[in-house]
């Protein structure tokens, strides 16, 4: 989550005004009765200090204690202050001021709070300054005392009396994170993803790992994986893609059947992050498909040089040669296995021959027979076949064609996935929103 910008207290209190040395009333004497004092505080113009007040409070008294950290002496002062009769608006205005400046300087929360609540309730603020407080007020909740009830209660009422609604809402649907009310910060957040997306806009990323944390905290795999989706679509990075394709294939209803197909994006969409186990496991599905020069590929990403010692070294060796005898006999008798494949009355043969083309770079080649193979008529899952040319076309770098045969393939098994997945691969934004640098 963002780290929560606070503007400090003392800024504001600066930017408006609250700093400067209130108004002395010159009229009534320090030593003055009782009754002569209430008739001054009485008759007082409204943005005056009494003197008696006044002596307890002068700044260039008060302040050098604050400078100096004599908070005690400082807060007797004020004590001293408030303990003088009919205090006006305006003194306990000035007063609370001084509470907001000591609670600052010795970061005692509550008095600043207090103080702070005062003044936004006492009248004399201009709009723009309450508003200022009131955001302030619910920032030291959300950051300071971790009161995530009071701080949604305060932004809130920002957005209440401001009119803008938008500016505190992140906190608001945060603070419900993290207080535990999972199910309500879910509702929140879907709520502003779908208000982004409806206007065009894509979901702030702070929001969408928001939802992977409230999926993590409720277990939801689904909101998990809808989650990492979502980044991936408007935040692509090889850390999401390569964490949404793994918890693609750990679904219940995720087929093993597809396991070469999803390594075949992975290897794609995430290449820094796979790791040599990675590219053997492509190499071994790959060779046990008949796609030998496809395992050779892979082989030889996970070991461009010897394989190192280890108790699964011979089992990796032989991977590696049946790749590599295997790639060899197809660069030279490859072609001969077309017209075999044509006269079967299954098509499937031609899609595997028209991908290994793919492999080979030969991309018009490997598309026209998957074509065939396809209208020919595969017998077994023939839209695994359709995924697989939409992919191959997406490797040759027709997009537009990719895309619309991609989008008539659906299946819960991983196979409607992938061929979202390899969509959003496509379609992934030229340069990442603004958003994602934060």
């Amino acid at each position: 989550m963002s780290h929560f910008r606070l503007a400090r207290i003392s800024l504001i209190l600066a930017a408006i005004g609250l700093n400067a040395v209130p108004a002395m009333l010159g009229v009534t004497a320090a030593h003055a009765q009782d009754k002569e004092k209430e008739k001054a505080a009485a008759e007082a113009p409204k943005d005056t200090v009494r003197p008696e007040i006044y002596k307890l409070i002068d700044p260039a008294q008060t302040k050098p204690l604050l400078d100096a950290k004599n908070f005690q002496e400082y807060q007797t002062r004020i004590d001293s202050a408030a303990a003088a009769p009919n205090l006006t608006p305006y003194e306990s205005f000035v007063l609370n001021q001084m509470r907001v400046q000591l609670g600052q300087a010795s970061g005692n929360n509550e008095l600043t709070l207090k103080a702070l609540e005062a003044m936004i309730d006492s009248g004399r603020l201009k709009q723009e300054d309450k508003l200022r407080f009131i955001d302030a007020v619910g920032g030291i909740y959300y950051s300071s005392i971790k009161d995530y009830d009071k701080a949604i209660t305060w932004f809130n009422r920002y957005g209440t009396e401001s009119g803008d609604t938008a500016k505190q809402r992140q906190y608001i649907v945060r603070s419900y994170f993290l207080k535990n009310d999972f199910a309500t910060a879910k509702t929140e957040v879907l709520k502003d993803i779908d208000a982004a997306k409806k206007a065009g806009k894509a979901p702030e990323k702070d929001e969408l790992n928001l939802l992977g944390n409230v999926g993590i905290k409720l277990k939801d795999t689904d909101l998990y994986l809808q989650a990492i989706e979502e980044l991936v679509r408007y935040y692509p990075s090889e850390d999401y893609w390569f964490d949404l394709l793994n918890r693609t294939r750990g679904k219940k209803t995720y087929a093993p059947r597809l396991d070469l197909d999803m390594a075949r994006l992975k290897a794609v969409a995430a290449p820094s992050k796979m790791e040599p186990e990675d590219y053997v496991e492509q190499a071994e599905l790959a060779v046990l498909g008949g796609f030998f020069t496809e395992g050779k590929i892979a082989m030889d990403k996970a070991y461009p040089g010897a394989i190192p010692a280890g108790k699964d070294k011979a089992a990796i060796q032989k991977i590696r040669d049946s790749a590599n005898k295997g790639a060899a006999d197809d660069a030279k008798n490859i072609d001969s296995g077309v017209a075999a494949a044509q006269k079967s009355k299954d098509g499937v043969g031609l899609v595997n021959l028209g991908y290994n083309f793919i492999t080979l770079g030969q991309f018009d080649k490997g598309i026209d027979l998957m074509k065939q193979g396809i209208a020919k008529g595969v017998s077994k899952n023939p839209e695994d076949a359709k995924l697989r040319l939409g992919y191959a076309l997406a490797l040759a770098g027709k997009k537009d064609e990719s895309v619309k045969l991609l989008e008539t393939i659906t299946g819960n098994d991983g196979r409607g996935d992938l061929a979202r997945y390899w969509i959003m691969y496509q379609n992934k934004p030229a340069a990442a929103p603004a958003a994602a640098a934060k």
